[in-house]
């Protein structure tokens, strides 16, 4: 009994790393026969595994959704990267998720072995995170409107506008994005004929919600980049546009997300659609990247990088005073 348990979980291991097993390569693998392989996908489906099986050559056993969870069997890489996983969703930008990934990491910790529950202490101990800042929205919300976008279902809300102001809006919903801490839905709004970004936290779903709809081409076919686009055109009060003499690639892995919309410009440059709150913030952004640049738009942000320039080259030690942590 107690080898036919074991081989049921070395089963069930087994089943979802595939699209499909062969009877015989399950033989193979458990070191049974096929008749043994038969009977425990029988005894799976009894204790509530739906293993879905196709005849002939091409045939073979598949795992499906059934009433029962199979059990989940981490590797220890597996393991660590569920740990963290959990450990920065709590500190999200999902209202409630903090219990509920406290909860699950309990859970975890009990069904370790002890050499990842040591593993798991020590991050668990080494990480901490600030707070998330900026506003929370409702798990029910988010996934309303995932499903929504899965089933190419319209959407009717109540929209709450920077300014305070509401209004009802029927959308054709097509893409949820995270920007810097903030949900984003972009979706073609019916009444104005165009496509619109909305903030998930200031909307307000309403049954019933819309028809079903054909999807139509996201603008440039990049939703992110129509996102960041439409939120900056808002936030900021400077936009701009440079080139950046260096790759893309590059320049993403020392900006934010949220900080601008690049766009390749050959092999060796990049254009960067950007902004700020005012001129010299911007430069202070533009001047950190550390690639040499040339401004597009506005005339007057040149201006305002020569003046950090010069103040930058102003900036120097007096000639008896010591860098800071030299010895004396």
């Amino acid at each position: 009994m107690l080898d036919t348990s074991i081989r049921l979980l070395r089963l069930l291991a087994l089943l979802p790393t595939r699209a499909s097993w062969s009877g015989p390569e399950l033989a193979e693998r458990l070191g049974v026969t096929t008749r043994t392989v038969r009977n425990d996908v029988e005894r799976l489906r009894l204790l509530g595994y739906e293993v879905r099986s196709s005849p002939g050559v091409a045939g073979g056993y598949r795992l499906g959704s059934g009433t029962a969870l199979p059990p989940l069997l981490l590797d220890d890489e597996e393991a660590t990267v569920v740990a963290v996983a959990l450990r920065a969703a709590a500190a999200g930008s999902v209202s409630g998720v903090e219990d509920v990934a406290g909860r699950t990491l309990v859970k975890l910790d009990t069904v370790l072995p002890a050499r990842l529950r040591a593993r798991a202490d020590a991050l668990r101990d080494a990480v901490t995170s600030a707070p998330a800042g900026g506003p929370v929205v409702e798990p029910r919300v988010l996934a309303d409107v995932a499903a929504a976008i899965s089933a190419r279902t319209g959407l009717r809300l109540g929209y709450r506008a920077h300014d305070g102001t509401t209004s009802s809006r029927s959308v054709e919903p097509y893409r949820l994005v995270l920007v810097e801490r903030r949900w984003y839905l972009l979706a073609f709004d019916l009444e104005r004929d165009d496509w619109r970004t909305f903030r998930v936290d200031r909307l307000r779903l309403r049954t019933p919600g819309g028809r079903r709809f054909v999807p139509r081409p996201v603008p440039g076919g990049d939703a992110v980049a129509h996102v960041v686009r439409g939120v900056g055109s808002e936030a900021w009060a400077h936009p701009a546009r440079v080139r950046l003499h260096a790759p893309a690639g590059v320049v993403a892995e020392r900006m934010s997300p949220g900080a601008g919309v690049l766009v390749d410009d050959g092999p060796h440059a990049c254009v960067l659609e950007t902004g700020g709150t005012s001129l010299a913030r911007l430069a202070g952004f533009l001047l950190g990247l550390d690639v040499d640049l040339t401004v597009l738009d506005p005339p007057e942000l040149v201006d305002t990088l020569a003046r950090a320039g010069e103040r930058a080259a102003r900036a120097r030690l007096a000639p008896d005073e010591p860098a800071q942590g030299a010895e004396r």
